[in-house]
């Protein structure tokens, strides 16, 4: 199952005079959730895909409409009443009020990043690991990071949410060989308190870090920079918005 989550409030865009949610924004003929939802189009015929939304002018509508013109076989759309506590709460919520197998292997992605021709890595066998992060070399504040284990090919020994523990930041696409493992490693985090959390908010990349603790096999996938782009900011929007034109 592919889960793209879209609770966030998009706060920036509103801040900058922007009067919908980024999803909706036009871009080159189509939304940014188009483009976002498109780089899974590979898997349209194959993978069940989960929305996770608030009720914001008309989001499951709009959703369905979208993944329709799209062509998803199987598009399930979880409407959730309130904020969440971050992106693993959020997709929390949405395994538990759809369909989801505890064997189902669960991908998640972000609604503001787009991933063109994506496809699962052949590095290593994704059905064989316990999960996975793709990544690209790169520096920041505003990234979640791996640590490679140089003992084995793309092994993975911490991550970290807003901390720079090496060159390796994260895309935003998180692999879970199941769902019930990722609501292992997220059940460990929920009780915590905000200031026991990375970052003070229920991140993904952090809940590896206990399947890694456990002695699960998470690896990491390397990209290069180029083939991401990303679209969550104001900033980035406008400059998308410039190479169209």
């Amino acid at each position: 199952m592919i889960v793209i989550p879209m609770v966030g409030l998009s706060s920036r865009f509103t801040k900058a005079g922007y009067r919908q949610p980024k999803y909706m924004l036009p871009l080159g003929g189509r939304s940014v959730f188009s483009h976002a939802v498109d780089s899974f189009s590979a898997y349209f015929a194959t993978q069940p895909f989960l929305f996770v939304v608030r009720d914001v002018q008309d989001t499951e509508a709009f959703v369905k409409r979208e993944c329709a013109a799209l062509g998803i076989a199987d598009a399930r759309v979880v409407v959730l009443p309130e904020m969440t506590r971050g992106q693993a709460e959020t997709v929390m919520e949405g395994l538990s009020r759809t369909g989801c197998a505890d064997t189902d292997a669960v991908t998640i992605f972000n609604i503001d990043t787009f991933r063109p021709s994506f496809r699962y890595p052949d590095a290593f066998d994704v059905t064989a690991v316990d999960g996975y992060l793709e990544v690209f070399e790169g520096s920041g504040a505003n990234w979640s990071y791996v640590r490679p284990d140089a003992s084995r090919p793309y092994g993975v020994t911490e991550t970290a949410e807003k901390r720079e523990i090496s060159n390796l930041c994260c895309t935003g696409l998180y692999h879970f060989r199941s769902a019930v493992l990722f609501q292992a490693a997220y059940q460990a985090q929920a009780g915590l308190p905000a200031e026991a959390l990375q970052g003070s908010e229920l991140y993904v990349a952090p809940l590896y870090n206990e399947l890694i603790r456990n002695g699960h096999d998470v690896r990491y996938a390397k990209i290069q920079k180029k083939d991401v782009i990303f679209c969550g900011v104001p900033d980035e929007y406008e400059a998308l918005l410039k190479q169209e034109s």
